[in-house]
């Protein structure tokens, strides 16, 4: 593949960023030429803003994703799309997990902001929410959303389902394999889902 995937994903901490990350790093790797990602920027603590910039393809110079050129975003949280929106290129893909986790404030109490997907949609970016966290709790395990929201992104690449069951495999403690696997499978239903019914609205 001569042509570079930029992929941001971020949320706040506790939501399984790092996780995801690093499993979608691990899946690029194994069947590109090349994968680079940054170190996570915000503070990757609960509650804290996170991000990583990931990108692969033949070819790969950089880590960072230039503000204007992400192919894909993936909000673990709906603020933290806003937050990061302007990397994504225009008509660029958000896929947002419908959660809304208030961050932290000093002074002043404000409302967790509303519109978010309205808002955003109205900037030309192409939207899908994905109910990770509803689904999640589903299975048994608040804590899998981050493969649901992994197995709906990887409707969108390239990357072969062996790929993936392999590092999920390795990466997984054997304990919690069998309800992550599930989770990803979810997400993978999700995803191809919600990409039928876009296409077929085109």
């Amino acid at each position: 593949m001569a042509q570079v995937t930029n992929i941001l994903l971020c949320g706040v901490g506790g939501q399984g960023v790092l996780l995801a990350s690093e499993v979608l790093a691990l899946v690029a790797a194994e069947e590109k030429a090349e994968v680079k990602q940054t170190e996570v920027h915000g503070v990757a603590q609960r509650g804290g803003s996170v991000v990583s910039h990931l990108r692969f393809g033949d070819k790969v110079f950089s880590p960072t994703v230039r503000t204007g050129t992400g192919d894909i975003l993936v909000a673990f949280e709906k603020l933290e799309a806003v937050r990061y929106g302007h990397y994504v290129k225009p008509g660029g893909l958000m896929l947002i997990n419908d959660v809304e986790v208030m961050p932290g404030q000093i002074g002043e109490y404000k409302p967790y902001p509303t519109g978010i997907n309205e808002f955003l949609h109205k900037k030309g970016f192409t939207l899908q929410a994905i109910p990770a966290t509803a689904k999640a709790k589903e299975l048994g395990n608040p804590r899998v959303s981050s493969l649901i929201i992994l197995g709906a992104l990887s409707a969108h690449l390239d990357l072969s389902p062996e790929a993936w069951e392999r590092v999920i495999e390795r990466r997984i403690p054997a304990k919690l394999l069998e309800v992550n696997l599930k989770a990803f499978q979810a997400g993978v239903e999700i995803g191809k889902s919600m990409a039928q019914a876009a296409a077929a609205g085109a």
